[in-house]
């Protein structure tokens, strides 16, 4: 089949690359726009735009997908079907027509569960055990659209929103491209989702990534490791915000008040709601991150000190 990839972040690189060694052919790429970044706020192209490149594909990068121009450059690309991976913008129903075999996303949850932004980050904060991909039609509903096949994936207990985005990225690779060949072999037939079990999982804000020591130990990890590495969670010190690297749950020492930092020389634990738990990396305002046992030493915190 002729195909345009659509994707912008760098979790659909692997999806990218898969697509490009199949079978079918990657005429072009849709990504958003150039956007600003870093310090000197600069123009930068977004990694499917810069991997697009270097594959030597047509890219396209349309305000939003609805503008008549972009609908006319894709129509001349002819594709049978478009493939997606965290494009970043809803598609209109005009857009969507035009490839025969529809816009086929590769979502990173088991739908009907987690549809929307952050589905990783939202399987890590609930508590999922089990996570996975899913390749699905879009359709005007958000995530709603039929499903064509998953994968399912172990969520590890020390998993960060950045570690398992990965390894559903790598795993859901094949997993696009095999659904790709079942719509061009006639084999794949998409089902219905089930209309019970759906939640949704918008976009985390940094007010969300801000955590409150009041919770039991397993809800602050989660939030933290949710949270890791974007937005990233954080608190507060001596009314400074200090960024949170994810934290160990140490069961085997005594319940703390909330907040309450106990200090030595080789870890700084914080209370919670039930057991305390053990500071990972930190790193407070214009600084790097750096072991908590450093930072404490650092600022001279003292046991009894409280964050938040």
């Amino acid at each position: 089949m002729r195909v345009v990839f659509a994707g912008t972040p760098e979790p659909a690189l692997p999806a990218l690359d898969a697509v490009a060694r199949s079978r079918h052919e990657l005429v072009g790429v849709v990504t958003r726009p150039d956007a600003p970044a870093g310090r000197g706020r600069r123009l930068l192209a977004s990694p499917v735009a810069e991997r697009a490149e270097e594959l030597g594909v047509p890219v396209l990068k349309p305000a939003h997908p609805s503008e008549p121009v972009f609908q006319d450059e894709l129509r001349a690309l002819a594709p049978d079907c478009c493939p997606v991976v965290a494009y970043g913008a809803l598609l209109p129903g005009s857009t969507l027509d035009i490839p025969r075999h529809g816009w086929v996303n590769l979502h990173f949850s088991l739908l009907p569960a987690w549809r929307g932004a952050a589905p990783v980050q939202h399987a890590l904060w609930a508590g999922d055990p089990i996570t996975g991909a899913t390749t699905f039609r879009i359709v005007a509903a958000l995530d709603a659209g039929p499903t064509y096949g998953v994968m399912t994936e172990v969520v590890r207990p020390t998993d960060t929103a950045g570690d398992l985005l990965q390894r559903l990225a790598d795993g859901g690779a094949d997993l696009l491209v095999r659904t790709l060949d079942g719509i061009e072999d006639g084999t794949l037939e998409a089902r219905e989702q089930p209309t019970d079990g759906v939640s949704l999982a918008p976009k985390l804000t940094v007010e969300d990534a801000h955590v409150d020591w009041s919770q039991p130990a397993t809800a602050v990890d989660r939030r933290v490791r949710a949270c890791t590495p974007a937005p990233g969670a954080w608190t507060t010190y001596d009314g400074q915000r200090l960024k949170l690297g994810p934290v160990r749950v140490d069961g085997e020492r005594a319940a703390t008040p909330p907040g309450r930092l106990e200090v030595d020389k080789a870890a700084v634990h914080v209370g919670t709601g039930t057991d305390p738990v053990r500071l990972g990396d930190v790193q407070p305002v214009g600084k790097r991150p750096m072991a908590a046992a450093d930072w404490a030493r650092g600022v001279r915190v003292s046991t009894g000190s409280r964050l938040g």
